[in-house]
Protein backbone atom coordinates (compact mmCIF):
# COMPACT_ATOMS: atom_id res chain seq x y z
CA UNK A 1 0.00 0.00 0.00
CA UNK A 2 2.68 2.48 0.03
CA UNK A 3 2.92 3.65 -3.42
CA UNK A 4 -0.69 4.30 -2.75
CA UNK A 5 -0.06 6.12 0.33
CA UNK A 6 2.90 7.96 -1.54
CA UNK A 7 1.00 8.93 -4.33
CA UNK A 8 -1.71 10.47 -1.83
CA UNK A 9 0.94 12.28 0.21
CA UNK A 10 2.75 13.51 -2.70
CA UNK A 11 -0.76 15.29 -3.63
CA UNK A 12 -1.22 16.76 -0.37
CA UNK A 13 2.58 18.10 -0.39
CA UNK A 14 2.06 19.68 -3.50
CA UNK A 15 -1.28 21.32 -2.46
CA UNK A 16 0.47 22.30 1.02
CA UNK A 17 -2.57 20.51 2.79
CA UNK A 18 -0.52 19.68 5.98
CA UNK A 19 -3.75 19.23 8.26
CA UNK A 20 -5.07 16.25 5.04
CA UNK A 21 -1.14 14.49 5.76
CA UNK A 22 -1.56 14.51 9.29
CA UNK A 23 -5.19 13.28 9.56
CA UNK A 24 -3.82 10.18 7.15
CA UNK A 25 -1.17 10.00 9.93
CA UNK A 26 -3.21 10.04 12.70
CA UNK A 27 -5.58 7.03 11.08
CA UNK A 28 -2.94 5.02 10.31
CA UNK A 29 -1.43 5.36 13.87
CA UNK A 30 -5.06 4.12 14.87
CA UNK A 31 -4.76 1.38 13.15
CA UNK A 32 -1.57 0.44 14.05
CA UNK A 33 -2.16 0.23 17.78
CA UNK A 34 -5.72 -1.69 16.90
CA UNK A 35 -3.65 -4.43 15.75
CA UNK A 36 -0.76 -4.53 18.01
CA UNK A 37 -3.54 -4.31 21.41
CA UNK A 38 -5.61 -7.30 19.65
CA UNK A 39 -4.93 -10.55 21.45
CA UNK A 40 -2.69 -13.10 19.89
CA UNK A 41 -5.21 -15.61 17.38
CA UNK A 42 -5.06 -17.33 14.71
CA UNK A 43 -4.39 -14.74 12.45
CA UNK A 44 -0.49 -13.18 11.79
CA UNK A 45 -0.95 -9.62 11.62
CA UNK A 46 2.78 -8.97 11.44
CA UNK A 47 2.55 -8.11 7.47
CA UNK A 48 -0.36 -5.69 7.94
CA UNK A 49 1.75 -4.02 10.77
CA UNK A 50 4.84 -4.12 8.41
CA UNK A 51 2.80 -2.09 5.37
CA UNK A 52 1.22 0.83 8.24
CA UNK A 53 5.02 0.98 9.34
CA UNK A 54 5.85 1.62 5.51
CA UNK A 55 3.18 3.70 4.92
CA UNK A 56 3.48 5.73 8.65
CA UNK A 57 7.12 6.24 7.04
CA UNK A 58 6.23 7.83 3.95
CA UNK A 59 3.87 9.85 5.67
CA UNK A 60 6.59 11.41 7.80
CA UNK A 61 8.57 12.05 4.62
CA UNK A 62 6.23 14.03 3.19
CA UNK A 63 5.46 16.17 6.55
CA UNK A 64 9.35 17.01 6.55
CA UNK A 65 8.71 18.68 2.70
CA UNK A 66 6.03 20.71 3.82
Amino acid sequence: MSAAIKSIVNGYVSLRDRSAIEEIRDHRQRLLKQLRDQPKGGIDPSSTIQLFEEDLREIEAGLQRL
